[in-house]
């Protein structure tokens, strides 16, 4: 908790005058999307054979270093449905969680910052894994007929929390490349495809938003979406906001002053997004089984807008 408040801090700092170079926080260039396979049946058994046979050899290698934590998670990557996959730096995993071939609406979790590879299945539904299952097991209790699919997102670096870039949305807007490509692609094949976006994640799904062929755009945790408005995120899609009463993003000033910060309160009636409401689980429990949010959630996902309660 002192490390979050610390964090909440250091963005007031920067907010009253703090400028950050590029030279505190350089952003190396963009890495090129990796193409998707056809969504065919076999098509995706190839990809997720070939980057479950690399994750388990960068569980091996990982082993070897002395790194036991990446390993253990990696480990776990071995068997699951990687659509992708890579193993460099903090590293980058996409996980499917139902079946992507016949699914014809599909949920991409979009987490924040001090998200890796070692953390990718390891704090249980705070993690892009253990939500997206989460939020896959609520789904079929609320609809057991439904044709979903969930995607776990770590498609791109993450920031530190107590990072300078934390404060930037230098990172988001890699993430954002990196994600446009996914969701067009989805579209294209005929999905209804919805976006959940937890704290820094958001920010990526913000500048990920114009134009894009989304059904809904869920941000939760949220310090701000680099945006005024809904409007001025140039989406038809339904934009959704939630935020826990205990949550510590709270206590971040809303605001964007020479680079840093992220602009207006996503959960501001000014805003224009619709409100949906939150259990008391604090900033990394929106995806907690049996809360308020993950239900809500879960009825997002499935376009079910009109049961999503206050």
């Amino acid at each position: 908790m002192k490390l979050r408040r610390a964090a909440a801090l250091a963005v007031a700092a920067a907010a009253a005058g703090l400028t950050l170079t590029a030279a505190v926080n350089p952003q190396p260039p963009p890495e090129p999307p990796v193409s998707l396979p056809a969504l065919t049946p076999a098509a995706l058994a190839a990809r997720y054979t070939a980057n479950s046979a690399a994750a388990a050899q960068a569980a091996t290698a990982a082993a070897r270093s002395g790194n036991p934590a990446l390993a253990r998670s990696l480990a776990g990557l071995r068997h699951q449905h990687l659509l992708g996959f890579d193993p460099n730096g903090p590293g980058e995993a996409v996980e499917v969680l139902g079946n992507l071939a016949t699914a014809r609406r599909v949920v991409i979790l979009v987490p924040g910052s001090d998200t890796s590879l070692t953390t990718f299945g390891s704090r249980g539904s705070a993690s892009p894994q253990g939500g997206a299952r989460a939020l896959a097991a609520q789904a079929r209790r609320l609809d057991p007929g439904a044709r979903l699919a969930v995607i776990a997102w770590l498609g791109y670096r993450t920031p530190s929390l107590l990072s300078p870039a934390v404060l930037t949305s230098g990172n988001a807007g890699q993430g954002a490349q990196a994600l446009r490509p996914l969701v067009i692609s989805l579209a294209g094949h005929g999905d209804q495809v919805a976006l959940l976006c937890h704290s820094y994640g958001s920010v990526v799904c913000g500048l990920a938003a114009p134009q894009l062929p989304v059904t809904d755009i869920a941000v939760f945790g949220s310090p701000g979406m680099d945006a005024s408005s809904v409007r001025s995120l140039h989406t038809t899609a339904r934009v959704w906001a939630g935020r826990d009463a205990g949550d510590w993003i709270r206590d971040v000033p809303h605001v964007r002053l020479l680079g840093v910060g992220f602009g207006a309160d996503p959960t501001a009636p000014s805003f224009g997004a619709r409100r949906f409401g939150c259990g008391g689980d604090g900033h990394s429990g929106y995806l907690q089984p049996g809360s308020a949010s993950l239900r809500n959630l879960a009825y997002i996902a499935l376009g079910e807008s009109g049961k999503v309660t206050p």
